[in-house]
């Protein structure tokens, strides 16, 4: 009988420490060694695990995308609160937004943008949250019978921008936690119902 893998238990076990430390010191300044020790690792596992420094914040994007999805995912499972599934995120978000800095990950990512990997990795993940965002308007307009309004293309890009704001509101101390829940619950809601 082969011996299983314990690869992807390992990368699956790192990226979230992985994740974190480069959303506290960005791509740039993040060493391969300093990564290592974060992890509780010699260098030499984490390039058995990934090839190279990118394919490691590669991963770390990825990451980002994957851990809102499995928090929103659950808020949809658990079917708990009031309203659709789109109003029970909106309502998470407002309150728990950036919360973990994990953007963070993603400004660092624009920072990169010249690398065509990088560029690629933000489109793919930007256009995987706008995709996500947009069923859950659909989900939520079908719901409530909302036929006309703001194209849910759009107010799904709009949410996205919201968050993105927010998150620059607090990185610049532009917005206070107040603000950030009254921007994403309000105006969310608004984009939501398509006014």
């Amino acid at each position: 009988m082969p011996r299983p893998n314990r690869s992807a238990k390992k990368r699956e076990e790192l990226l979230p420490v992985l994740a974190e430390a480069f959303a506290e010191v960005g791509y740039r300044r993040a060493t391969t060694a300093e990564l290592a020790r974060r992890c509780g690792v010699q260098e030499t596992i984490l390039y058995r695990l990934w090839n190279d420094k990118k394919a490691m914040f590669l991963a770390a994007i990825d990451h980002v995308y994957e851990r809102s999805l499995t928090i929103w995912d659950g808020l949809l499972d658990a079917g708990e609160g009031k309203g659709t599934g789109a109003e029970r995120i909106l309502a998470h978000e407002a309150t728990h937004h950036g919360e973990f800095g994990l953007y963070r990950v993603l400004f660092a990512g624009l920072d990169e943008v010249d690398d065509d990997e990088v560029k690629e990795r933000l489109r793919a993940t930007y256009r995987r949250f706008h995709r996500y965002i947009r069923d859950r308007i659909f989900e939520h307009r079908a719901a409530r019978g909302i036929r006309d309004g703001v194209d849910a293309d759009a107010a799904a890009w709009a949410l996205l921008g919201l968050g993105t704001i927010s998150n620059i509101g607090r990185e610049v101390g532009l917005l206070t936690g107040a603000a950030r829940r009254t921007l994403l619950r309000d105006i969310g809601q608004i984009l939501l119902e398509g006014r």
